[in-house]
């Protein structure tokens, strides 16, 4: 490993349980006990960043920027059409914008998507990436892989939502998706 790279919050962890299912030396219980607090100072860290966001989003979501449309929405969403997924496949129609969502829990995830698809819309973006990960690390079913199409049933993503479908292999493949914006109201093409 090199001597300036740093740990993953994955790798992180998975030190922290190592460590602690170890007896230190008696020299080095100081070190163990800077590491449990490196650990909790981090996430409570993370725990500011998500409780802001959150805030941020609320804030914003109390006056949307788009009126909800009023008549009942269906809950699934058409693919997308096979020549419009060519062309995002092979670079002839540009995704956008792009979001990773790798390392997150759910909680996180959600609150990170929903704000970049509210905003992506805004700006009248058509056409986004959404990376979710194929879930295949440390034991993982793909958390993110199955929750995030099933949050785009919800009211707060399906009028941001034309319709989605699974990515090309060199956009991230089953761990990524091409997600259609619907058009602003009262915009036509």
């Amino acid at each position: 490993m090199a001597k300036d790279r740093k740990l993953s919050n994955e790798e992180r962890i998975l030190w922290g349980k190592v460590a602690k299912s170890t007896r230190p030396l008696p020299e080095r219980k100081n070190d163990l006990s800077a590491l449990d607090e490196f650990l909790a100072e981090e996430q409570a860290q993370q725990t500011a960043r998500l409780e802001k966001t959150k805030i941020e989003l609320q804030s914003s979501a109390a006056q949307p920027s788009t009126p909800l449309p009023q008549k009942q929405l269906p809950t699934r969403h058409h693919p997308l059409e096979k020549p419009v997924k060519r062309k995002i496949a092979k670079g002839r129609l540009p995704l956008e914008a792009r979001i990773d969502l790798h390392g997150m829990i759910q909680s996180e995830a959600h609150v990170i998507l929903l704000d970049f698809l509210i905003r992506a819309h805004e700006r009248g973006l058509r056409h986004v990436l959404v990376i979710t990960g194929k879930g295949s690390s440390m034991g993982s079913d793909g958390a993110l892989k199955r929750a995030v199409p099933f949050w785009f049933s919800k009211p707060e993503f399906r009028y941001l939502i034309s319709s989605y479908e699974a990515a090309a292999q060199h956009h991230g493949g089953e761990g990524a998706l091409y997600i259609r914006l619907s058009r602003p109201r009262g915009e036509r093409p």
